[in-house]
């Protein structure tokens, strides 16, 4: 069972993409993908909020996020956190196998 954890970060005058596209410009993004235990590591813009960007994050088990957390690159997101002033809020989730019914409304 993988986790995902989907943290919207908000901040003003474009800071968040700012945010992201410094993780992803300084390789730090990249590195994080390349932990074990990562599954996905990917920004999103909402259409209509330009001041929020969506990072999808998901990982194998919650030990590859236990180890994610007490590695070095915790203390680059809160350095660029901080330099770009921004709030967040998170959701979390744990897959499951769609049920037969649902398999029919997915478009492959």
């Amino acid at each position: 069972m993988s986790i995902a954890v989907n943290l919207y970060y908000t901040g003003v005058n474009g800071n968040a993409r700012k945010f992201a596209r410094e993780m992803e410009e300084s390789g730090t993004a990249a590195l994080i993908r390349a932990e074990a235990g990562n599954l996905r590591y990917k920004y999103f813009f909402p259409m209509d909020d330009p001041e929020t960007v969506l990072l999808i994050d998901m990982w194998k088990d919650q030990e590859s996020i236990d180890l994610h957390h007490a590695s070095p690159m915790m203390a680059k997101i809160a350095e660029l956190r901080n330099k770009y002033d921004l709030h967040m809020r998170a959701e979390r989730f744990t897959s499951e196998e769609l049920p037969a019914g649902d398999q029919g409304f997915i478009r492959k």
